[in-house]
């Protein structure tokens, strides 16, 4: 892990920002938009079990596209951080941690959910930002297309920003810039940060899919093209495609 930096109040440092950071495609989006608004840029990353594990190997090709796609980027783009959420997979029995079929329950609600994972998270997230003398964290949750997970709503976020700052003592601000968007504006947004060249980026080395399949090369990027991940991402890139986006 990186050496910390000299320790300030993170209530009092409105330059640095941390971006819970998977390298699928909604945080891509959203590590742009943090280095276009702090003067530094830390990540970070969970392994969790997850039954896509390729996209830790992911995370790193996007934060070196990045990298490399922009020099004040590269200038702002700090640590990277790898925690160990492990707990996660040992006590859910969920698709995304295990070898079974994508279903839904009675509720709706994809088996896909992984119970607390957003909560534990965001609570890793603050520790280190604690540490690490970071007031903002950033997050790719989504209200919009979120396939209805509980920990994605923006009720759920506003109300740990609460817990989080009460338990450590701390302001935090927990940012979330695509709550409100869907896919096709997703891609929108990414294309008015980064350009064309950080939409290829997108498609070329950001993961997405539920089955961590990189076999399978469409033109929204890769993926098995059925679990709702990929379908997300499709439908929203050929809606983007099409001009939806600015409709």
């Amino acid at each position: 892990m990186a050496e910390p930096r000299q320790r300030v109040p993170a209530s009092t440092d409105d330059e640095h920002a941390l971006v819970l950071f998977s390298g699928g495609q909604d945080s891509t989006a959203c590590l742009a938009w943090a280095l276009e608004r702090f003067a530094r840029v830390e990540t970070v990353g969970f392994a969790y079990g997850q039954r896509h594990e390729v996209e830790l190997t992911a995370r790193q090709a996007v934060r070196t596209g990045v990298h490399d796609l922009d020099t004040g980027w590269a200038a702002r783009l700090g640590d990277d951080h790898l925690l160990d959420a492990g707990v996660l997979g040992e006590i859910s029995d969920t698709a995304l941690t295990r070898e079974t079929e994508i279903a839904y329950d009675t509720r709706g609600l994809p088996n896909t959910f992984v119970p607390g994972r957003n909560l534990l998270f965001f609570a890793l997230a603050a520790a280190l930002a604690h540490r690490r003398g970071i007031r903002h964290l950033v997050a790719g949750v989504c209200e919009t297309d979120f396939s209805g997970y509980p920990d994605c709503r923006d009720d759920t976020i506003k109300s740990l920003q609460v817990t989080l700052n009460l338990g450590m003592a701390e302001r935090l601000v927990l940012h979330t810039p695509l709550m409100w968007l869907d896919k096709t504006q997703t891609w929108a947004l990414t294309e008015q940060l980064g350009g064309p060249a950080l939409v290829d980026l997108t498609v070329e080395a950001s993961h997405t899919c539920y089955h961590g399949t990189r076999e399978q090369r469409h033109d929204w990027g890769y993926g098995c093209g059925e679990c709702p991940a990929c379908r997300l991402r499709a439908e929203g890139w050929r809606r983007y495609r099409g001009g939806e986006a600015s409709r």
